[in-house]
């Protein structure tokens, strides 16, 4: 045969002692489980209801929708209404009415100037001098070749007019008589 443990020894010793507390155990457990049977019963019953009447107002809306539908397409038939606006209507413009922009060909092209010049540069021309070839271009007057930095020189004339005859700069001759004067 089994034994029982020893706590349920316990608790039916403790039961069997007084009959009023075993009574009064068994009545508030059987309360409590007709609480939670009635709680199940009222949260299905309830649930069953708002499904009911969410249905009922879904079918009522969509009757009175094909309803009002009806009543409006019989009453917009019936009331005619002054237009508050005025229908526009509008048409392509003719393609000789268009305005469009092109290339010119050069017949076409025209000038506020007489003649233009055009001046293109291209790479390669030129070629670059040295120092006694700098100073054999200006021989016979009196010149001086100074050092600004290791890539910069100038070239300083003594006299202003001979810079104005070789180049003919006339701005830099005036500046250069006025830097060479003591």
């Amino acid at each position: 045969m089994n034994k029982r443990p020893d706590k349920n020894e316990l608790l039916d010793d403790v039961l069997a002692s007084s009959p009023e507390f075993r009574a009064a155990l068994l009545g508030e457990t059987l309360r409590l489980a007709r609480q939670r049977r009635q709680w199940r019963q009222a949260r299905t019953v309830g649930g069953v209801l708002v499904a009911m009447v969410l249905t009922g107002i879904f079918a009522r809306q969509l009757w009175m929708g094909k309803v009002s539908d009806k009543t409006v397409v019989a009453s917009r038939a019936e009331i005619s209404a002054p237009n508050s606006f005025q229908l526009v209507e509008t048409q392509p413009l003719p393609a000789g009415a268009m305005v469009t922009t092109g290339i010119f060909s050069p017949a076409q092209t025209i000038s506020s100037a007489a003649g233009v010049t055009q001046i293109t540069t291209t790479a390669g021309n030129f070629r670059f001098i040295n120092d006694e070839q700098l100073l054999a271009l200006v021989s016979g007057t009196p010149a001086v070749l100074i050092r600004t930095g290791p890539d910069s020189e100038e070239l300083v004339f003594a006299n202003p007019e001979d810079r104005q005859r070789l180049f003919g700069d006339k701005k830099n001759a005036s500046s250069n008589a006025a830097a060479t004067q003591p």
